[in-house]
């Protein structure tokens, strides 16, 4: 049997969402290291809020990295193995990557900063928007993105499970295509209370930015494979992984052919790495037959580790 590890991204954070591992010092000196190399409190932020500055994409995507690779060492110090596959949605892309020895914890922190700096900036305030589709066939999403565009920016961009897709573009656009996907049929189509329309065409600038800072970093080659959102693939070339970085701004992130991908190279059991219970729904709705357990503080940590033993994972 073979055991795959899932990093969440950006949504998946909550004031507090680490107070379930109390119990583990490793996940406290995670944070403190982090906050050293940051010269932010991340540790206040994620237990103490305000929740409004958690959710801003500046602060949310260093807390979440953080957060990942807490857990990741919590469990390697209590005894868990290293996995056979990694992968993360969207931000936890980069978690991933630490996690597989590609990025130092050092680099990664400053980087996935400047990355959420760059999108905020590469998008004025309100001319962006998200919304989630559910309900509808990827292809028809992708029609209605077509047809509700009209001169702008709409993209199919997030597939994160049979009948779940996000759209992303200009404003005006996708409030277009909420209405378009009602019309057809949709069980739902909402818009989402982000800031940055991420990974569609707009994320262009965003990624000449997020390229030149990766030019001056020396990745090294994954200790374990990392599947990566744009091309659903696992590259062990540090120039390959740094090229599919960038695409990754402004490319779709291809989690139902990620998971699936997985099943196919024999994995059984997969672990959410990081704060909520997001991935697993998605590996569920997508692979029923994978089981899919979130660490979500220390004693489901525990009990994973456990689990994974028994099944000689």
């Amino acid at each position: 049997m073979k055991c795959a590890f899932l990093f969440p991204g950006q949504g998946s954070q909550s004031v507090g969402m680490m107070a379930g591992f109390a119990d583990r010092p490793v996940v406290r000196e995670t944070f403190v290291e982090a906050s050293d190399i940051l010269g932010q409190d991340l540790w206040a932020l994620v237990n103490e809020g305000p929740a409004e500055a958690l959710n801003q994409t500046v602060h949310t995507q260093p807390a979440m990295l953080a957060a990942g690779i807490a857990v990741y060492r919590a469990w390697r110090e209590a005894g868990g193995s290293e996995p056979a596959l990694m992968a993360g949605h969207s931000l936890g892309e980069y978690t991933a990557l630490t996690a597989a020895g590609v990025l130092s914890f050092a680099e990664a922190l400053p980087l996935v900063r400047l990355r959420a700096q760059a999108m905020q900036q590469a998008v004025a305030e309100g001319e962006g928007a998200m919304a989630a589709i559910l309900g509808l066939d990827d292809e028809v999403v992708r029609e209605l993105c077509a047809e509700a565009a009209q001169g702008q920016v709409l993209e199919a961009v997030n597939f994160n499970s049979p009948g779940q897709v996000v759209i992303a573009g200009h404003r005006s656009a996708v409030e277009r295509g909420v209405e378009r996907a009602k019309a057809r049929g949709a069980k739902r189509a909402v818009s989402l209370p982000v800031s940055v329309p991420s990974h569609c065409a707009l994320m262009r600038p965003a990624a000449e930015v997020l390229a030149k800072h990766l030019e001056r970093l020396s990745l090294q080659a994954p200790r374990v494979p990392v599947v990566q959102n744009a091309d659903v693939t696992a590259f062990t070339d540090p120039a390959a992984i740094k090229a599919a970085l960038v695409r990754q701004l402004y490319s779709p992130v291809r989690w139902v052919e990620t998971i699936r991908h997985m099943a196919a190279a024999g994995i059984d059991m997969a672990l959410e790495c990081g704060p909520g219970k997001v991935l697993a729904g998605l590996v569920k709705r997508t692979v029923p037959e994978m089981k899919c357990l979130a660490l979500t503080d220390s004693t489901a940590l525990s009990a994973a580790i456990d689990e994974c033993k028994n099944s000689n994972l």
